[in-house]
């Protein structure tokens, strides 16, 4: 039997940041003249300009990867380029796991030291592992040591990342202690240790929403420097996020330009923000939040599905019918609750409002 080929970079479905990105990275790269830390590729202004966008002497443009406030970015790189270890906080569909991935890029140009945050977490994957078959046939040693993400940035000078810290349990989160704030990490196994070497650094994020899951100690919050995410604050700059990455995704799916869509995503990212924020845009309507989040991550989600109903489906041009099922899955998770406030809504702002009759009638067919 023949095994299929390892996809390369450019065939990836979501190819890494440092792989996606490459070109801006190494103009990047190329046109930074200013300090860097020790290992880091670029120096903290030239991370900050990859993750906010801008043109560099060359032409080259930097496409934004974050849109928002330019201090927290800012906070962000000074963090990691002290021996404070970053927490990227906020709700869900704030972008948290996206900077951190090019925060990592940018600085170690290796986003993939990554441990992945769940209930089932095991200490091993953040302290390290064992081969077993070396285990048993020579006993503990290095060469039968696995280690974990964590410690391979530690030895490497690199920049490891842990995804949803909260949702690993409180005993596993607690083994990062030492690392944070010893720089070490003890192998009583062996009697031995590995010291990290300048460039390490840790990049956590966690959902604000999750506290009391598995809270952090305050031993270890006080190891890090939190950096809170918000939602977008207008709606145009939601749009803008939106769209941009809607596009990004789209290309790699071989979907409809999403520019041709922009009067549905703008629908889409209004109907969100309403429902989040209990009012509507002109402040004249109270309306009741559903259960979700319905974050900029979920529109995104949206937009994307209603993109490759109209391109196989339709005529490749992105209308209410493509986007109304998706946003009732999206709005509707509490089958009894969710839907009555979606209802409502629908008959109280939607059915009221001037040009909005066929995204209306859209709504009211898929609506059960």
């Amino acid at each position: 039997m023949t095994m299929p080929e390892t996809n390369t970079g450019t065939e990836a479905l979501r190819p890494h940041a440092e792989d996606a990105f490459a070109h801006e990275l190494k103009a990047l790269e190329a046109a930074d003249d200013r300090p860097r830390p020790a290992r880091w590729k670029l120096s903290p202004w030239a991370v900050a300009t990859y993750l906010l966008g801008g043109e560099l002497p060359d032409g080259t443009v930097v496409t934004p990867k974050y849109v928002g406030p330019r201090r927290i970015v800012e906070v962000a790189v000074t963090t990691l380029a002290t021996d404070r270890a970053l927490l990227l906080l906020g709700v869900p569909g704030t972008a948290k796991t996206w900077v951190s991935e090019h925060l990592a890029a940018a600085v170690s140009g290796d986003s993939t030291l990554l441990v992945q945050g769940t209930a089932g977490t095991p200490e091993e994957a953040i302290r390290y592992g064992w081969n077993y078959a070396r285990l048993l046939a020579h006993g503990p040693s290095r060469e039968a040591l696995v280690p974990s993400p964590v410690m391979r940035a530690m030895a490497e000078g690199m920049t490891a990342r842990v995804e949803e810290l909260t949702r690993i349990p409180a005993d596993v989160q607690d083994s990062l202690i030492t690392v944070l704030s010893e720089k070490t990490l003890p192998i009583p196994e062996l009697g031995d240790e590995v010291q990290a070497v300048r460039g390490f650094n840790l990049i956590a994020t966690a959902n604000d929403r999750d506290r009391g899951v598995n809270e952090l100690s305050s031993a270890l919050r006080r190891r890090f420097n939190t950096v809170v995410l918000p939602l977008p604050a207008t709606a145009d700059a939601e749009v803008d996020i939106v769209a941009r990455r809607v596009d990004q995704m789209g290309r790699a799916l071989d979907l409809p330009a999403a520019p041709e869509g922009l009067e549905e995503i703008r629908r889409v990212v209004t109907v969100f923000r309403e429902l989040r924020d209990g009012v509507t845009d002109d402040g004249r309507t109270k309306v009741k939040s559903p259960s979700g989040t319905l974050s900029t991550a979920e529109a995104i989600s949206v937009v994307t599905g209603g993109l490759a109903l109209a391109a196989h489906f339709g005529d490749g041009v992105l209308r209410p019918s493509d986007m109304a099922a998706g946003i009732l899955g999206a709005v509707v998770r509490d089958p009894a609750a969710d839907k009555v406030v979606w209802q409502e809504y629908l008959e109280a702002v939607v059915r009221e409002r001037d040009g909005w009759k066929d995204f209306y009638r859209a709504c009211r067919e898929v609506t059960p």
